[in-house]
């Protein structure tokens, strides 16, 4: 057990390792510009990256937040459970995130998917949406990187397949989203 709890933890430091630092930067900056301009930032994914997704909004929303003293405008598509319902139950599960988006994106807004095997059907579906109306659109993912890779502008690929690592990875960069505000708020908007 000692020998495979080590090989895990070298496999998730290369996963960690396989952040890329010039997208996150990149991310950085258009959250930077979402501040700015009063954009709503909307976060989805599916299982742990819908915990993930949940836990960047409350970071980004409350502590990056109380850091600039000017609110960012987040919102976590997994966070309203009677509406996912309805809209799984009505349409598909696949809507579940582009029957939020309708009623809610606008030009110029972001929005922010993650799965690990970047083909997610709803998320999918919602990044296509997004893109076609106007919305700026990034993707974290895993090594298989998926449709979703190959639909949003800005892609950020964990080097692995295993669904923990790459949860833990990403939420690594979503910390790193959130202190960059936190932590550098004389640098913020």
């Amino acid at each position: 057990m000692k020998q495979w709890i080590s090989d895990y933890l070298s496999a998730q430091k290369a996963a960690h390792d396989s952040i890329p630092v010039d997208a996150v930067a990149r991310l950085i900056e258009t959250l930077r510009a979402a501040h700015q301009e009063d954009r709503q930032i909307f976060v989805f994914g599916n299982g742990g990256s819908a915990a993930n997704a949940s836990h960047f909004a409350t970071d980004l929303g409350k502590g990056s937040s109380d850091k600039l003293g000017k609110r960012f405008r987040v919102l976590s598509l997994n966070d309203n459970v009677s509406w996912m319902t309805a809209l799984s139950n009505d349409y598909a599960y696949a809507d579940v995130f582009i029957g939020q988006l309708q009623n809610y994106g606008r030009p110029g807004d972001v929005a922010i998917s993650i799965s690990v095997s970047g083909n997610s059907p709803n998320c999918v579906k919602a990044l296509e949406w997004a893109k076609q109306n106007g919305l700026k659109t990034a993707a974290l993912v895993g090594a298989k990187r998926g449709r979703m890779a190959e639909i949003a502008e800005q892609v950020l690929v964990i080097n692995d397949t295993h669904y923990g690592r790459v949860e833990d990875a990403h939420m690594g960069i979503l910390h790193l989203l959130c202190y960059a505000f936190m932590e550098n708020a004389e640098h913020g908007s």
